[in-house]
């Protein structure tokens, strides 16, 4: 995933409103630390404005938010930010590279590896100065690799990027290259792996990373057969379901119910479905509630009682999961 760098960083503010390279900056950050929905609000305010923008910050712009699409499952939108990197591709340097990683990423999405590795490469070739926190290309690469049944390949480019994350001390590309080592190299102990990434991704916001993290220990830890390590992946589970549910990212949702249902434990339904699940009624006392009304201010402008209030009430938290009317408001999007 993109970074913003530090041309990106540097912001101009005119009547407080921040310039399209700052707003782009903040959304690469989001996105980085895996706050999607926040950082396409970002980019699409950034994209209003694209023709400001420079052809590297195009090409940032374009493939983070290919990024952020494909992991919430939205093809058709990736697919078209893949259509505006088409002009960029001839790109010198940085520019050109950062191009090609997303339409890389879009082909590896869409099953065409061979296309995927083609674009990899050129990654590789046009990049005159190497940073791994950047463009991580070889760990998209090595996943690549596996699927055109290159194993021993895959291997060494996670291993490459791995040692280059780690000689430069870069807390998220190296957690990047453990789970991608732990993905490829069969001979790997696989769980050690994932827990090293995870202490790695401790002190870094990353949540999306730390979801996917934990979402593949916790397949690993089910294969054992031990009651303590179903516990175990049970609780990692239910904390990478939660975020997935709230940044809608539907792949890794799917794979987490999955899981989940192999332990015979059901899936917790996500706030867009948990929403959808009230009532006309509950949503109108949820809403009311959320403003700060009472339940006597809230009984008297709908025209019922108290207790029909207090049982309204009732069935939203359990059907949001939470345990009183302080978390409406969050809840709700309200907040």
């Amino acid at each position: 995933m993109l970074t913003p760098q530090a041309d990106l960083a540097e912001a101009s503010v005119r009547d407080d409103v921040p310039s399209p390279r700052a707003t782009l900056s903040r959304g690469c950050a989001l996105a980085r630390a895996g706050r999607l929905t926040a950082a396409l609000a970002d980019l699409d305010a950034a994209r209003r404005h694209v023709q400001r923008l420079t052809d590297l910050e195009r090409a940032a712009l374009f493939t983070t938010s290919i990024d952020c699409r494909l992991a919430r499952g939205e093809l058709a939108a990736a697919a078209a930010d893949g259509e505006e990197l088409g002009a960029l591709l001839g790109g010198l340097g940085m520019t050109g590279a950062t191009a090609h990683y997303g339409r890389a990423e879009l082909a590896a999405a869409a099953g065409e590896a061979e296309t995927a590795a083609g674009h990899y490469a050129e990654v590789g070739r046009l990049l005159h100065v190497e940073d791994v926190d950047l463009l991580p290309w070889r760990a998209s690469a090595a996943l690549t690799e596996v699927r055109r049944g290159h194993r021993a390949q895959a291997v060494a480019l996670a291993r490459e990027h791995l040692g280059l994350a780690r000689e430069v001390h870069a807390p998220f590309a190296t957690a990047l290259g453990l789970r991608t080592l732990a993905t490829v190299d069969a001979h790997a102990d696989r769980v050690a792996t994932l827990r090293e990434a995870r202490a790695v991704l401790a002190t870094t916001p990353a949540a999306r990373l730390a979801a996917q993290v934990d979402t593949d220990l916790a397949g690993l830890l089910l294969l054992s057969g031990r009651a303590e390590d179903a516990r175990e992946a049970l609780a990692l589970l239910r904390s990478a379901e939660e975020y997935v549910g709230r940044e809608e990212q539907w792949p890794l949702q799917s794979r987490i119910r999955r899981l989940l249902d192999r332990l015979g434990e059901p899936a917790r339904p996500v706030l867009g479905e948990a929403l959808r699940a009230l009532t006309a009624s509950e949503r109108r006392v949820a809403r009311l509630a959320a403003d700060g009304l009472t339940n006597r201010e809230i009984a008297l402008q709908l025209v019922v009682t108290v207790k029909a209030v207090e049982w309204h009430l009732s069935h939203v938290y359990r059907k949001l999961g939470i345990r009183s009317r302080s978390g409406l408001a969050t809840s709700l999007g309200v907040a």
